[in-house]
Parts: structure tokens; C-alpha cells; sequence
């Protein structure tokens, strides 16, 4: 019973802290959090069930991960050869394929280990494992809350729907990527009008590049209105050149316009989460919806994201990842020294 109220209490904590704000990314860790120790609770409580019983939980507890890490490996593989085939092999188009590959890899040392007689070997792939087990925590933990974080729907009115922008195609042409964010917000725009509420400003966001033609806000503007959009109702704001520029100039417009301002910001749908993120860290008072991407893109472009997030961490993350491998290290020269 202690396990399980160790995993009501953390999950009361997630609440809280999501109804704070939902943008935060101690979210995703408490909800994972959670998951570990409800999934704890659990193995516990195959102690008292019966021999054969217990025997058989403990099977399907063991043989559900490791079917599930084969079968993700497998997916992952044959992703990154779809990107690859679509996309290219630039790097980022690589990290479904190269994680697969890495999954593979871990489990063929893992059954090596345990048929291998080298202690040091031993102590090295367990160190490896634990380094692993905690980066996979944290990207299942940012998954998930992504995934929730997602389903978010848009209420009430809002004062501003913002549109991030993305690199142009030829330099003056919406690419389907971009096409899929401004009809989403089009889309939150129509809604607002269709129920009687006041027409939000389209705020486009994005510089020029200088591979672009025009400003990536200029050509987001011309696409909503030659969708219908009206054009008094689009404003540009065409000096940034990454996300957080985005939000920070974009905040700029929004507060000079309507002080007190309510808005949404639309990103594709496996940006969703960073970009709430950073919204909060620029004061942005809004949240974050995505659109649609097409299927083949999201696990790379998760994986991108994730990568990002990790990294924008990295104090904690390193941190944590160097004491783990000191702990390995230590137990292993232990067991050596023992034997």
C-alpha cells in the first residue's frame, strides 16, 4: 500500500503542477514519475498472489517490455529508411533509424553479457544500461506528456491566433508543413468568428532567410488571404529567425496592440510541447496547439524535439548521467575487488 500512496501523492503533484501551468517540463517528469512508481506498486503485489499465478504475472510483466522494445527497434529501422528515402540522409533524417539501430545494439550486448564470463565487461554494459534506462525514462516521460499536452483544445476567445513560421520552399512558396499551421489557425480563427466572438488578429511569425525570397511572414500572409482569410485581419511580424524569436517579438505585438491579451500559438503537432515551453520562458500568455504532420515525419521530428528538450536540460541531465556512471563504475571496481 506505501507503493501505491507513493504514486497517488506524486500523481496529485503532477495535477497541481499542470493546473499551475501546463507548459512546464517538470509535468512530463512528474507524470513519469507516477508511471514508475505505480508500475513498482504492481510488481509488489505479485508477492502475494499464488506460486503459479505469481509466476505468470511476473512473465507477462517481463516479456511486455521486452516485446514492446523489439517491436518499437523494428519500427524505428524501418522509419529512418522511409526518411531517408523521402527526406535524405542529412543527420536529423537519420535519428529514427539510428535509434532503432541503438535499441538493437543494447539488447544483442545486453544477451552477450549474459552468456559472457568477463566481470568488466559486465560492470561496463550495466553502467551503460543504467545511463540508458534514465535517458529513456525522460523521453517516454516527454512523449507521454507531449502526447497529453496535445490534446488541448482551444476555449474561449483570444485576442491573437499565432502561426510559427518554417524555411519557404524555392523562397517565396508555403511548403505543405507550413500550409498544415496556417490552416489550423485559420481554422481557430473561422471557429472564434462562426460563434459569434470577435475576430482574432492572424499574427504571422517569421523573418527572411538568406535563401528566402521574401520573409517567411510575408508568404504566410499571402497564403491565408488567397485562402479567404480577410487581409485586415493578418498582421506580419517578419523579423525573427528562430522560435524564440518567434515568441519574444510576437509578445512585443501582441502587448503593444492589446494589453492584457489572450492568444494561441500553432506549431506542428510534435513541436506543440517545446513550444509551450518556450512561450512560457518568453511570457508569452498563451498556450500552444499543433497541427496535423504527416505520419511518416512525426518519429524523427519527436526524436528531433526530444534531443532539443534534453539538451536545453543538459545541467540536470549530465549531471544525473555522470553520477550514474560513477555509481556503475563504483560497484563494478567493488565486485572486482570482492572477487
Amino acid at each position: 500500500m506505501v507503493a501505491f500512496a507513493l504514486a497517488a501523492l506524486l500523481f496529485v503533484a503532477f495535477g497541481i503542477s499542470a493546473r499551475r501551468d501546463r507548459r512546464r517540463f517538470r509535468n512530463a517528469v512528474l507524470l513519469g514519475l507516477t508511471g514508475v512508481a505505480l508500475s513498482f506498486a504492481v510488481v509488489l503485489q505479485v508477492a502475494a498472489l499464488p506460486g503459479w499465478l505469481a509466476v505468470a504475472a511476473l512473465l507477462l510483466v517481463l516479456s511486455v517490455p521486452t516485446l514492446g522494445l523489439v517491436a518499437a527497434g523494428g519500427f524505428l529501422v524501418a522509419n529512418g529508411v522511409t526518411m531517408v528515402r523521402k527526406e535524405g540522409t542529412r543527420l536529423p533524417n537519420l535519428l529514427s533509424l539510428l535509434a532503432g539501430l541503438g535499441i538493437f545494439a543494447m539488447i544483442a550486448l545486453l544477451v552477450f553479457v549474459g552468456v559472457s564470463d568477463s566481470a568488466v565487461l559486465t560492470g561496463a554494459v550495466a553502467t551503460l544500461a543504467l545511463v540508458v534506462g534514465y535517458v529513456s525514462f525522460v523521453f517516454l516521460s516527454f512523449v507521454g506528456y507531449a502526447f497529453l499536452y496535445g490534446r488541448i483544445k482551444v476555449r474561449g476567445d483570444v485576442d491573437h491566433v499565432v502561426m510559427l513560421g518554417s524555411g519557404l520552399i524555392g523562397g517565396d512558396r508555403v511548403p505543405p508543413l507550413l500550409a498544415s499551421r496556417l490552416r489550423k489557425g485559420q481554422q481557430i480563427h473561422d471557429a472564434q468568428v462562426a460563434r459569434g466572438g470577435r475576430p482574432p488578429v492572424l499574427l504571422v511569425s517569421g523573418g527572411k532567410g538568406s535563401d528566402e525570397k521574401v520573409s517567411e511572414a510575408r508568404a504566410m500572409a499571402d497564403w491565408l488571404i488567397a485562402q479567404g482569410a480577410p487581409a485586415e485581419h493578418v498582421r506580419l511580424e517578419d523579423r525573427s529567425r528562430t522560435t524564440e524569436e518567434n515568441m519574444l517579438f510576437s509578445r512585443e505585438i501582441m502587448e503593444a496592440q492589446t494589453p492584457g491579451y489572450r492568444c494561441v500559438v500553432v506549431t506542428n503537432n510534435f513541436h506543440a510541447f517545446r513550444a509551450a515551453m518556450m512561450a512560457r520562458k518568453a511570457g508569452v500568455n498563451g498556450q500552444v496547439v499543433g497541427a496535423p504532420t504527416a505520419r511518416y515525419f512525426l518519429p524523427t521530428a519527436t526524436l528531433r524535439e526530444f534531443v532539443a528538450v534534453f539538451w536545453e536540460h543538459r545541467r540536470v541531465n549530465l549531471a544525473i548521467c555522470g553520477a550514474l556512471t560513477a555509481f556503475g563504475t563504483l560497484v563494478s571496481v567493488a565486485a572486482l575487488l570482492t572477487f
